[in-house]
């Protein structure tokens, strides 16, 4: 029978590294997947991914389930992209790798990159708070409740999030729409 993250979290907190590395698997390509998102640059989103493992890791003796392990792991992966974006400079989307469906005929594979590409760059111009939001809801397909959580914010000032995140972005791809 398989643990719950929250007990894994309580193991790893008595020093049991098998557990750790039981969340590690469960998360670890999540982790990539929303820092690489965030940050638009695969060597930034893995080194992302490990350093919320670590901090994770480092607070296991401390960690207490008032919430779901998933919450504490967004808010903790997020929030990480966030300082990490602060530090830098702008990515530019142009030098995001896509990875192209093989499966599409090559004028489909053509079009549908050259949305991809136009999206990233949109998401991209949004403010890190929105870009977050986004990225949980419409990626990761969080609840306003669960990203409110991660995010440390209330419900409304999520939802306030996704709506001037949507409005920029209906703006920004509206000549998408129009083809």
């Amino acid at each position: 029978m398989s643990s719950t993250d929250e007990d894994l979290m309580i193991a790893t907190g008595k020093g049991d590294l098998l557990a750790f590395e039981q969340i590690v698997l469960r998360y670890q390509h999540k982790a990539w997947r929303i820092a690489y998102r965030f940050l638009g640059d695969s060597a930034e989103a893995e080194d992302v991914a490990q350093e919320a493992f670590i901090k994770i890791f480092e607070a296991a003796p401390r960690y207490s389930p008032t919430a779901a392990f998933q919450t504490y792991f967004h808010r903790v992966v997020v929030s990480l992209c966030i300082d990490r974006s602060r530090k830098k400079h702008p990515i530019s989307p142009d030098s995001i790798a896509d990875i192209a469906d093989n499966a599409l005929p090559v004028i489909d594979r053509i079009v549908n990159e050259e949305q991809n590409r136009e999206i990233r760059e949109a998401l991209y111009k949004l403010p890190q708070r929105q870009r977050a939001a986004v990225i949980l809801r419409y990626f990761e397909d969080l609840s306003c409740r669960e990203i409110s959580s991660a995010m440390g914010a209330t419900e409304k000032s999520v939802e306030r999030l996704l709506s001037r995140a949507r409005t920029s972005l209906e703006f920004l791809l509206s000549h998408l729409m129009k083809k």
